[in-house]
């Protein structure tokens, strides 16, 4: 790899090509593969969650990469929220060619992560991200995992509150 390209993994919202088409104008795609030992999940508030991914043994995430220039990386950062709600780590990925690389990701703050719950993203946010899965030949037995997690995390919470009453 180049020193100077910047790779950046998606794995939600940014997977889906005219989003980073309006984001990031000068973006490529680099290539596709999984992302192994991490989690798929919507956090945030009620009926406004949004993607992240968390450490989980066994559990892969599918994952676009794209080769960004300096001027897409600051507009990515300031989409993302970086640095408090998103921040950057840098994770190993085989693609699918077999080429192996660090890329940089966006991941919740553990801040953010505190105050937050699992929860159900927004319809348009999950549109915009099963676009992404559809056009990148996704499966979308990912998604409906992360939507399952947040939905059991809902009814636990409701029942809780019930019981309270």
């Amino acid at each position: 790899m180049e020193r100077n390209k910047i790779l950046n993994l998606a794995y939600g919202s940014n997977l889906n090509l005219g989003q980073m088409a309006y984001r990031c104008p000068t973006a490529k795609v680099y290539g596709k593969g999984m992302l192994l030992d991490y989690q798929l999940l919507f956090k945030g508030r009620e009926d406004n969650a949004y993607a992240t991914i968390e450490p989980k043994r066994g559990s892969k995430v599918p994952a676009l990469v794209w080769e960004l220039q300096p001027e897409d990386e600051k507009a990515l950062d300031y989409y993302e929220g970086y640095p408090r709600f998103y921040e950057k780590m840098e994770v190993e990925l085989n693609l699918e060619t077999g080429e192996r690389i660090t890329a940089m990701v966006y991941i919740m703050t553990d801040e953010v992560m505190e105050r937050i719950q699992l929860n159900l993203p927004s319809r348009s946010y999950l549109e915009t991200v099963r676009v992404g899965y559809a056009t990148a030949g996704f499966d979308n037995k990912y998604i409906e995992a992360a939507l399952d997690i947040s939905r059991k995390e809902q009814d636990l919470r409701n029942r809780e509150r019930r019981q309270v009453r």
